[in-house]
Order: structure tokens, then sequence, then C-alpha cells
């Protein structure tokens, strides 16, 4: 018996003790976090498919694992032999996890989660639709507890203060512009869930996740009071120092809920129910009124200020200038003869960024797929298992950095020998449609769904696509997934606004031969403003060459061509100033005009 299918008959003992006919086990933890901490990576402990997005869902009989396209190839491979089936989200036929378990469950039996760890909303439609087949759904089993022997225990690393001069407000600042745009929708008051909500608003960091600089913690925000619950070991004296002289009480992290019991009749709470655990939601008083909305917190986040977005264009050109560096070292090393495992790329590009200013560490675990590998969306090449990267072929490498000052995310395709004419041709239809979502002008009031479209058109023009998103929102010194905007063919209600930072990253992807991604960060910017109202536009801020080789330029139109050239000489003009004149002269090479 393996690992995993002996950790699958302990859960199933537990669900019969209990009476549990079905049990779900998500990706996410008592902050509904993308990336948690490890006490909370049930997901992965169950199952053994480690990536970003999943759900597992255990029967008395069966198992099965619904993901995405992002991750069908990793969860083939990491699920064999586990007895779990996968469920491919997405692929005409696939089941919903609702749909599954009314198949698989006579009416009159339970299914049940941790409450904990879903958000209101994710409850409230899961019930819904169990409901219709008779399927109870219970929120308050932890089944993991009781067989999972080595569960790792909350975090308490300390947090530290992320001071004014990078963030650009005090804490105090951002509570009262909290505490404004609660007002503007009827609220005096709400309950904080997630974490980079909680950093942000605080002015506070921490090292409790990998790759987000966040700490586990609540928080509250009502008409008199600020509120901060965290374990009492994490919080230094400067960190007291700073909350207290912000106006915000320090409380125990597990005081949070008779904290929400106890909230009297004069609060009005705005309540996000996918922003919020089902846990706390459910411990809401009935007297208290709820204001339903997207969360305060998440819409003044994702709107940069100057200074946020000052620091962060000094940012691009310093991880810039390492992604230089770390090209021309590869390109010489391999020209030399030399070889290296992906992993090895991963560990090096890491050391380059390192030497920059104000490096706090990767913003998200490095993508380095050389040929086939590329074509895995969310690949992560390990010490153990990753290809040797040589002189031929072609590398995609998605990495970032994370900054006091800033966070970055970018995606380069580079040719490592002379490129074939299919490898080409499908650079150059996510080139174009990269440089069409650059170039956008678009009405205020736009949402990112509406120019999707501009990133697949010559895709589709050819009967070609690319199964994940075109952007997504991006943090400042904290989460390199962010809400609540994103371009994608979904619709989301979210408006574009000005200072919101969002990737541009259309890809294709060939399995077994490689994958291609072009991907900058776009800043949303005022364009100009007419009698038909203020058109906004996008600021490309990622500073790095692109592969002149691998470009066709007979399949750019004049605009898109001028578009290119414009960028290659505005990475060269930005960058030259902190290289060396042979790296200058190196990059002078790479960005030469069309």
């Amino acid at each position: 018996m393996s690992v995993i299918t002996e950790r699958l008959a302990r859960l199933r003992q537990e669900m019969k003790a209990k009476g549990i006919s079905a049990y779900i086990i998500t990706s996410s933890d008592a902050h509904l976090s993308e990336y948690t901490p490890l006490r909370w990576q049930g997901r992965s402990w169950i199952s053994g498919f480690n990536g970003s997005a999943g759900t597992v869902v255990v029967t008395l009989d069966k198992a099965g694992l619904w993901t995405d396209s992002r991750y069908f190839l990793q969860a083939t491979t990491q699920l064999e032999g586990s007895t779990i089936d996968l469920y491919k989200m997405g692929v005409p036929g696939t089941p919903s996890i609702e749909g599954f378990l009314a198949k698989e469950l006579p009416s009159g039996t339970v299914a049940a989660a941790d409450g904990v760890c879903l958000s209101a909303q994710e409850v409230e439609d899961t019930k819904r639709q169990l409901e219709v087949y008779g399927i109870e759904y219970r929120l308050d089993q932890d089944l993991l507890e009781a067989i999972w022997s080595d569960r790792p225990s909350i975090p308490s690393k300390p947090l530290f203060v992320h001071p004014a001069e990078y963030a650009g407000r005090t804490a105090a600042e951002r509570i009262a512009e909290v505490r404004t745009r609660l007002s503007s929708k009827g609220a005096n008051a709400t309950i904080i869930t997630m974490i980079d909500e909680l950093a942000w608003v605080f002015n506070i960091r921490g090292y409790d996740v990998a790759y987000n600089p966040v700490g586990v913690g609540f928080g509250y925000i009502g008409a008199e009071e600020a509120v901060l619950f965290v374990l009492p070991e994490k919080v230094t004296p400067e960190v007291r120092a700073s909350l207290t002289e912000n106006g915000v009480r320090i409380e125990d992290y597990y005081q949070i809920d008779s904290f929400v019991r106890s909230l009297g009749d004069d609060v009005r709470l705005l309540v996000d129910p996918k922003r919020i655990t089902y846990r706390l939601y459910a411990e809401i008083p009935a007297h208290c009124r709820k204001v339903i909305g997207v969360s305060a917190l998440t819409q003044l986040k994702a709107i940069k200020n100057e200074t946020e977005l000052s620091n962060l264009r000094t940012v691009m050109a310093r991880d810039g200038v390492a992604l230089t560096r770390f090209f021309k070292w590869l390109e010489e090393a391999l020209a030399r003869g030399e070889t290296y495992t992906e992993h090895e790329l991963d560990i090096r590009l890491n050391e380059h960024r390192a030497k920059g200013k104000n490096f706090y560490g990767d913003s998200f675990a490095t993508i380095c797929g050389y040929l086939g590998n590329g074509a895995i969306v969310h690949y992560h090449a390990t010490a153990e298992g990753s290809a040797t990267v040589r002189n031929e072929g072609v590398l995609l490498l998605d990495s970032g950095g994370q900054y006091l000052d800033g966070t970055t995310d970018i995606t380069r395709t580079i040719a490592l020998s002379t490129p074939c004419d299919e490898l080409r041709t499908d650079y150059t239809l996510v080139l174009k449609g990269h440089i069409q979502i650059a170039l956008a002008q678009y009405p205020e009031g736009t949402r990112g769904s509406q120019l999707d479209i501009l990133a697949r058109k010559a895709l589709w023009d050819r009967g070609l696509n690319y199964g994940h998103g075109t952007g997504h929102g991006v943090g400042y010194f904290l989460n390199v997934h962010e809400g609540p905007q994103n371009i994608r063919t979904e619709v989301n209600p979210t408006e574009l606004e000005i200072g919101m930072i969002t990737s541009n990253e259309p890809g294709i992807y060939r399995s077994g031969k490689y994958g291609i991604r072009i991907e900058n960060l776009v800043v949303t910017e005022l364009r100009e403003e007419t009698e038909f109202g203020r058109f906004f536009g996008f600021e490309t801020v990622t500073l790095c060459y692109l592969d002149n080789t691998l470009v066709k330029k007979e399949l750019l139109t004049a605009e898109e061509v001028a578009w290119y050239n414009a960028y290659q000489e505005r990475v060269y003009q930005t960058l030259f100033p902190d290289l060396t004149a042979e790296e200058a002269s190196w990059l002078r090479a790479k960005t030469l005009p069309l």
C-alpha cells in the first residue's frame, strides 16, 4: 500500500465513524489563500498533487481530483498509483463535484468539509446544489486533524513593518481610506479574513507563506477601532510600536470568533461572501446588518498610489538588469558547451536577483521549461527530475521577484539555437496578441473580459488557443496573483481602474514540443479625455528584451512593429546605465530594431 492509499484508508475509517459518505478537501486555508502555509496543505497531503489549484473528493469507495488545464499533465503524473482519478475541469463531459456526488451518493447521506477553509460563497453554492439531491452538507468537520499525525502548526514567525516610504501611506491613512469606502457602501465595519488584505491595511509583512510576504492573522476595522488578531509570538516590539502608533489594537489570534459573536447591533458589516470564511460568516450575530459587496480592502489595494507606482518602475529596471545578466551568462555558458538542468537555472536566476537592492525572494516558483516541459503551463523543475538544458531548442522562463518596493512577474521565451519556421510563426502570433493588449485604448468602465479577444484573435484566426487567462492582478510587495481584476474570457464585473497592475501574458503550448508565453506587467493609465468620456490604456512597466530571432516581421502590422522596436529601445536605454560596457554591448545587439 502506497503512502497515499494508506492515508485515504485512514480518512475513510474516520468518515465511517462520523457517518460521512463523502469528504471534500480544497486547496484553501483558514484565510482563503491561494498559496497556503504547510498546516493547511491537506489536499496535497492526501493526494500527492501539489499544484496550487484543485479539489479532492473522497467517498467510501472512490476518490477524485478536480483541477484545470494548467495542471492536467502534472496531475496525471503525480496521481499515478494513488487510486485518485483525475477530473479535467473545463473539458466537455467532466462532471462537476456536485454532479459527481449526486451520482455516487443516495439521498439522505452526508457530504462534509472543513468550513474553516471555505468561503461563505463556496459553501452556499455547494449546499444549494446538493440539497436538490437530498444530500446534507456538513461544515464542522476537520477530519484531517485526526489522521495527520505530524500536521504542522499555525506559523509563528515574527511579522515585520513595511515602511510608509515604500507603501506610500501609513497604516492609519489606509484604515481611514477603508472607513471612507465602507461609509460609501452604507457599512461601518468589516472583518478581514485574507492575509494579503491584512498586510496591506496595517503595513505589515511576514514569512508564513512561500513566495508571498504575508503573515497569518485576522483583522477588524470598525468606526472607532481597528484590531489585529495574531499569535502573540509574532508581534515584535517594532511591530507593536508601529501598530499602536497607527491606532491598531492587538488581540490573540484565537479570539476572533468570540469577538465576532460579541459585535453590537450598531454594527453594519460589509461582507464579501467570496472573501470571508464560512466559519466566521456563521459567527456574525443576527442583529448585525450585512451589507453584501466586494471587499473594500480588495478594491483599494488593487489601485496603487503614486509612491508605489514610482517605486515599481525603479524595481522593474533593477529586475531587468538581473535578467539581462542572467540571459547573457546563459547564452555564453551554453556556447562554451556547458549544460545546466532547469532546476540549476532556477537557482542561478534567483542568485542574480538576490544581488539587487531590497530583494526579499522569488514571487512564485520559477517555471523553467525546456523544450516539451515548456508546454506544461505551471511546470516546476525539481532537483531530481528536471531536464538538462543544452545549446539547442527553446526555453520558456516564467519568474518573478519580491522586493520591498515592488513585485515582478515576467515570462520570456528564448531560442537557444536557430528556430524552426513553426516555432517562429507561433511566437509571432503570441507576440501579436501581447502587443494588441499593450496598445489597447478603451473607455472607462471596461472590464478585462472585453479586452481578452485582442490577445487571442491572431491565434483564433489559425485555429489556435491557450487555456489560461491573459492577465491577472499583481500585488505590491504582496501576492503575485491578486484580485479583483483580470483579463480572461470568463466574465468578471470588475472594471479596470487607473493604478491597477495587471499581467499581459498570452501563450501557446504544443505538447511534447515547446511552450511559448510572453509576459509583461502593465499599469492602467489615463490616455485621453474626449466628449465621449475618459479613455484608458496600459503602461508597460516590465523591462527585459524580447528575442528578435523568434519574430517573423512579415506577420506583424506596421503599428505592431513600431511598438516592438520602441519597446526594445526603451529596454536598452533604461538598463544600459546600470550595466558594464560588455553587458551593454550584448544588450544593444539583442534590442536592435526588426
